[in-house]
């Protein structure tokens, strides 16, 4: 169903399962899956592509530009996958030629009020997104993370599985699976405790998984401490995941506890 107010490319390519509402424009490089909704005032183009079930509210801007100063019109797209919530007044951009001209997002997200998702990013599954959050360009989000109201992510970061960021700090440095990151320049304050129980891992491996934390990040010398502790926790899959988040990139500064 397609109100009469809205603009409808003709080459766009929409489900007769899908829903636009009043004043919406949808470019001809669209792609909508079955039950898209788009509630109102919402404005896609680009070569984008949106996932069966994803619901788009009032202002939302999908597939503009990237707003990169090195991007000269290359082709490129946005993937948005299935059943993600996108509120008022968010905006995502397609990739750059950069980062391989992809932006991509999956199942299960919430992007809360006035969000950004910048050019290139990656979004796993069941990411939430608060309110006021832009994240810079290339930034990677693992599945189930957790970003607090009105934080900033810097490009090229990297936020590991199931890591919260609370609310108003400001994302440097990458912050490893399972860790609880804060402040204005953010730095570890444990493991996020709450998720982990939530998706039910054995209490043992958390606690492993907690002791581990206070030896990678204890000291000065982040890669000496992992070399201390190989092949201490090689049964514990949630220790063996963070060491290969961190051995993945040795580029990037790592988050770790305030000094």
């Amino acid at each position: 169903m397609i109100h009469n107010s809205s603009v409808i490319d003709k080459k766009a390519n929409i489900s007769d399962k899908a829903k636009i509402g009043p004043f919406c424009y949808v470019g001809p490089n669209v792609e909508l899956a079955d039950e898209v909704e788009l509630i109102s005032n919402v404005h896609i183009e680009g070569y984008t592509t949106i996932g069966k079930g994803t619901k788009i509210f009032p202002f939302s801007s999908i597939g503009t530009q990237p707003q990169d100063l090195k991007f000269k019109n290359e082709k490129n797209s946005l993937s948005i996958g299935e059943n993600n919530l996108i509120r008022e007044y968010v905006t995502i951009n397609p990739g750059t030629e950069g980062g391989g001209s992809k932006t991509i997002i999956g199942n299960n997200c919430l992007f809360m009020i006035s969000s950004h998702i910048a050019h290139d990013c990656k979004i796993g599954d069941n990411v939430i997104i608060a309110n006021n959050v832009p994240l810079g360009g290339h930034v990677t989000i693992e599945d189930n993370v957790v970003i607090g109201g009105n934080s900033a992510v810097q490009q090229f970061t990297r936020i590991g599985r199931l890591a919260m960021i609370g609310g108003m700090t400001g994302v440097l440095k990458d912050v490893t699976p399972f860790g609880l990151s804060i402040g204005n320049r953010n730095f570890l304050q444990g493991i996020n405790l709450i998720g982990l129980r939530r998706k039910k891992y054995d209490n043992k491996k958390i606690m492993g998984l907690d002791k581990a934390y206070k030896k990678i990040f204890g000291a000065e010398n982040l890669h000496e401490n992992l070399s201390k502790i190989n092949g201490e926790y090689k049964d514990n899959e949630l220790v063996t995941e963070v060491i290969k988040f961190i051995e993945k990139d040795k580029k990037r500064p790592i988050c770790t506890f305030q000094k």
